[in-house]
């Protein structure tokens, strides 16, 4: 069955102001790093998602929290540059989440975060008022683990997102804690697509292989899945069809965004009229684009940018799967 072709989507989940560092290999306590980048920029996993949504066409609104300091105005601000609806992100006296994202050569990232105004947003599950889901058809949940309260009561801010009419979706994020069935089971019954990552499929099943991860996710409540595989891909695991799409060939600087970025171009093919498969295609072009920028947006384009990426761009050899 194809997936509903989504008008609008609200998004939640976390914001913060990036601080990026390239490259460091090593650290040495006592010692000094010279590096050849430091810049600040937008970041979160909500902020990134519903920035790369609007960008490429498809309305977004975003729940969230930042604190009531420049950092949040800054990050508001490039937000509501690309479109996304921000009346219902919420100020904090805490600070702004602050990121510091510090990336050696190869791309792998270490972060260093301050929570501050993600401890606060979702004390209760969220109860959609018709104000915030007028025109909204879709809700996704960018990153449950990076928002302490939502990880409480996702499921349940899921079954009321359901209620409320909504088609569903979760970016699960990693699990800092290893708490990964005890909080995602309650909410894959009301999920109706997850997107996760391969590292984070394999610590939350056990499993080695990703027909063996989307069986297990399967088992416990997950339906249609994208199980995204870095420099090899996805696999599009929609009812009983399995794809896999391969990625396009780049060379990754800063694989910060990727994931997010991947998820709003999934959303905006499918809001203009794409499959899953398709979908998942331009996805992948994205991603691409986005890990060879340092900074989780800096490479995220318009649509037609992406289509042309994506039409112009070499395929990286099919890896296994």
């Amino acid at each position: 069955m194809p997936f509903p072709r989504p008008e609008a989507v609200l998004v939640a989940g976390n914001i913060s102001h990036d601080i990026l560092v390239r490259p460091v290999e090593h650290f040495r306590w006592g010692a000094a790093n010279w590096v050849d980048h430091f810049g600040e920029d937008m970041g979160g996993n909500g902020s990134n998602t519903s920035y790369a949504m609007a960008r490429l066409g498809l309305p977004a609104r975003l729940l969230g929290m930042v604190g009531s300091d420049q950092r949040g105005d800054g990050v508001l601000a490039k937000l509501n540059s690309a479109g996304v609806d921000t009346r219902w992100v919420q100020r904090s006296v805490a600070s702004t989440t602050t990121t510091i994202v510090i990336m050696n050569r190869a791309g792998d990232r270490q972060f260093i975060q301050h929570v501050g105004a993600s401890h606060e947003v979702f004390p209760e599950p969220y109860s959609f008022p018709p104000d915030v889901t007028a025109g909204i058809t879709h809700y996704h949940q960018a990153n449950i683990f990076a928002l302490p309260n939502l990880r409480r009561h996702s499921g349940e801010q899921l079954r009321r997102a359901k209620a409320a009419g909504l088609t569903t979706s979760i970016d699960t994020g990693w699990a800092t804690d290893s708490q990964w069935v005890e909080t995602l089971a309650p909410a894959f019954p009301y999920c109706d697509l997850l997107f996760m990552n391969e590292d984070e499929a394999r610590a939350t099943t056990q499993r080695d292989t990703p027909n063996e991860m989307a069986a297990a996710l399967r088992d416990l409540g997950a339906t249609d899945i994208i199980l995204k595989l870095g420099p090899r891909g996805c696999i599009v695991y929609d009812g009983p069809s399995t794809t896999h799409i391969p990625a396009f060939s780049v060379t990754a600087i800063d694989t910060t965004g990727a994931g997010d970025c991947f998820a709003g171009a999934f959303f905006a093919a499918l809001h203009r009229g794409y499959p899953l498969t398709e979908a998942a295609r331009l996805a992948n072009a994205m991603g691409a684009m986005v890990v060879s920028h340092i900074g989780a947006t800096t490479g995220v384009t318009d649509w037609d940018q992406t289509l042309r990426f994506a039409a112009h761009s070499p395929v990286a050899e099919s890896l296994p799967t």
